[in-house]
């Protein structure tokens, strides 16, 4: 690796991933996985590769964890990853071989699989993701779910050109649970700061399905584009009608 770039990783019970993530990514001097609370094998599985160093926190919030891991690394420079995702060997070369630039962030392409299948609908197509990044001037901000990197107007955010493989949901019932849990996450962050009523989470959740049914092609995936389509109505419809009984607490 000719760029020294520490990778940070957040996992929680990520063993079915966790060897083949952390195989991809053995050129890299650091990795840092910082666990919130692991009841399989992914310690296990981190402990076998030389390169990573293990933390474990309880659960914060997924930006404030995420800024907590870039924290730990030594390099100035910061690759983030998720325990379900999989680079190749195109994408960590074009990496390593990068002219970086402080004043950039750069970002790449996800292909979002849903039961190890390839899903080219419903916003889950065309994903770039800032993920590469230097913690001197740039760092994730505190939000608890979807947390995203805070970048100054004049930052430029360069794409790169090899993507990576996510493995987004195996199941309906996995995908129904993410669901619930980012909702009650949006809620309690959002309580006493956003309005909400139940008529609100219905016309948002309804505007979410023709979204990604309709203008997002899902009727053009099948069952799979269907299942999505109404797990995102139904997730936009519960944080909403969950931030309203919070807002009434």
């Amino acid at each position: 690796m000719k760029n020294k770039i520490t990778v940070t990783i957040l996992t929680k019970n990520s063993q079915k991933y966790m060897q083949e993530c952390l195989s991809q990514l053995t050129s890299f001097d650091e990795v840092i996985v910082l666990d919130n609370g692991s009841s399989d094998a992914t310690m296990e599985i981190a402990q076998e590769f030389l390169n990573v160093t293990i933390y474990k926190h309880d659960f914060i919030g997924f930006g404030p964890l995420k800024k907590l891991a870039v924290s730990y690394a030594r390099n100035e420079w910061i690759l983030s990853v998720d325990s379900d995702e999989i680079f190749n060997d195109a994408l960590v070369e074009e990496i390593s071989n990068l002219k970086l630039n402080k004043d950039n962030v750069y970002s790449i392409l996800r292909d979002n699989y849903y039961n190890k299948k390839l899903v080219k609908c419903c916003g889950w197509d065309n994903d770039y993701v800032e993920r590469l990044f230097n913690k001197s001037v740039v760092n994730f901000n505190d939000k608890q779910v979807h947390e995203s990197l805070d970048i100054t107007p004049s930052m430029k955010t360069k794409k790169l050109n090899n993507s990576f493989k996510h493995y987004s949901f195996d199941s309906a019932d996995q995908l129904l649970s993410k669901m619930n849990s980012y909702a009650k996450l949006y809620a309690k962050e959002h309580k006493n700061k956003k309005h909400s009523s139940p008529f609100k989470a219905f016309l948002k959740g309804s505007f979410a399905f023709f979204k990604n049914y309709i203008l997002q092609k899902g009727f053009l995936s099948g069952s799979e584009g269907l299942l999505i389509a109404i797990s995102n109505a139904n997730g936009v419809f519960y944080k909403y009608i969950m931030l309203y009984e919070e807002n009434k607490k």
